[in-house]
């Protein structure tokens, strides 16, 4: 039995201090209902814990982590960069040099603004498409979530695709008013809005590969289709790829589809762990931001030294030439999560248990569910209770993942062949344990 006992009671100290004892509500571990291991240290695909486990880690801070975590590069350069001060408040060379390390990944991005967070990012494009097209309605899809801001807290209402209502107590039903959701997937459905409201649509906002309703690719043609129906319109096309980014592949989504998005959203691996996001796009877009154009958006900590050279320096890892003859490091971790779901799918089919696997380069995720997953009611059609038990028994056997059948898992560089092989095995006994479980309620 694994021993969190230190865990459990700085949970429980934690609560008296923050809501729900944290400071994101997935690290509550309230979707399994259990205690959060609290973590010590890291380093490379390994987490280890207050109470002195160490776990193979597919979390990765939620995707920035590509490299593993304290990779010596990015240590070395953040303890030099410190000892030349934490923050500066002012314009550096280090913001320049990630601008075009980004730049040069993203052809779509030709200006770019550095921002605290992919909440902050999103908030700012669509802010800046308002602006930009003189338009006040935005739509986004339902599951995909683009961060906390007032305009994107929001529900469907009834029908295949409506205005919104406020998901959250503190978005007031004007805001929501604005925000359009529609089914993730569903051409019928955005075609239609597009149709009836194209006029007084600003931008559609997409994660164009789905992240927070497990790992959803797009089906084929889909995002061409937004691509499509946005230049009809005279609408905007923002690509939130603050969590694909990197991921997908290299270049993200839109070089993994071949779509040009007007503004791009990044986060995560650009601050190689440290908080950081941006929003970039079209010179003639970009140009409308404060304080070059009439858009306003700041931030005091934007483009922080510490930040810029973590990001920095995880770029130059991830855009290395690789040796001659050798894959690049996205084919690498694209193999790497191929490897470890066929390992999964056996060992679930072993145990008699139906399982989805999705994969987009370097995220992938499962979903209990005899029928394929294409939105976020398919996902949430999936079996939560087996999940719970399979995500417990992988977490005894020291294997850290999303406490969530709505998140997605990462690979890192740092994940050997022998760490895959690992967590396949200990798959077995995690999904033994849903046949039994099952077996137990029928």
């Amino acid at each position: 039995m694994l021993n969190l006992e230190k865990s459990a009671a700085a949970f429980e100290e934690a609560k008296n201090l923050m809501p729900g004892g944290v400071n994101s509500p997935v690290r509550s571990y309230a979707n399994v209902d259990c205690n959060p291991p609290f973590i010590d240290h890291a380093k490379g695909d390994r987490i280890f814990d207050i109470d002195g486990n160490e776990y193979i880690d597919y979390v990765g801070s939620w995707g920035p982590m590509v490299v593993g975590h304290a990779h010596p590069y990015v240590v070395k350069a953040l303890q030099e960069a410190a000892t030349r001060g934490t923050s500066y408040g002012a314009p550096t060379l280090l913001e320049s040099e990630l601008a075009k390390l980004v730049k040069t990944v993203y052809p779509s991005i030709e200006i770019i603004r550095m921002v605290n967070s992919g909440t902050e990012a999103t908030m700012s494009a669509l802010r800046l498409a308002r602006g930009y097209t003189g338009r006040d309605k935005i739509v986004k899809f339902i599951g995909c979530y683009h961060g906390h801001s007032d305009s994107l807290l929001v529900n469907a209402g009834s029908g295949m695709a409506t205005f919104g209502v406020p998901s959250s107590p503190g978005v007031t039903r004007g805001t929501a008013a604005d925000t359009i959701t529609v089914p993730y997937n569903d051409v019928a459905a955005i075609t239609r809005v597009m149709n009836e409201e194209g006029d007084k649509i600003a931008a559609i906002i997409v994660e164009p590969v789905a992240g927070n309703m497990g790992c959803v690719p797009p089906r084929q043609g889909y995002l061409r289709t937004l691509r499509r129906l946005t230049e009809e319109h005279g609408a905007l096309l923002i690509f939130d790829e603050v969590m694909c980014g990197f991921r997908a592949s290299l270049g993200g989504a839109q070089a993994a589809y071949g779509i040009t998005p007007d503004i791009t959203c990044l986060g995560k691996i650009i601050g190689g762990g440290l908080p950081v996001a941006a929003y970039g796009g079209r010179r003639d877009i970009m140009m409308k931001v404060s304080p070059a154009g009439p858009v306003y958006q700041a931030g005091t900590l934007s483009g922080n030294p510490l930040a810029m050279t973590a990001g920095i320096e995880t770029l130059k890892l991830i855009t290395a030439e690789p040796e001659p003859g050798e894959p690049d490091i996205s084919r690498v971790l694209t193999l790497k999560v191929k490897k470890l779901l066929l390992g999964w799918l056996e060992k679930a089919k072993e145990a008699g248990v139906t399982i989805q696997a999705h994969q987009a380069g370097s995220m992938f995720s499962i979903f209990f569910n005899e029928n394929d997953v294409w939105n976020y009611d398919d996902s949430a059609a999936s079996d939560q209770e087996a999940f719970k038990v399979w995500f417990k028994a992988m977490l005894e056997q020291h294997i850290y993942l999303a406490p969530s059948q709505f998140e997605t898992l990462f690979m890192s560089s740092a994940h050997t062949d022998e760490d895959i092989e690992k967590t396949i095995e200990a798959a077995g006994p995690a999904f033994a344990a849903v046949a039994k479980m099952r077996a137990e309620k029928a």
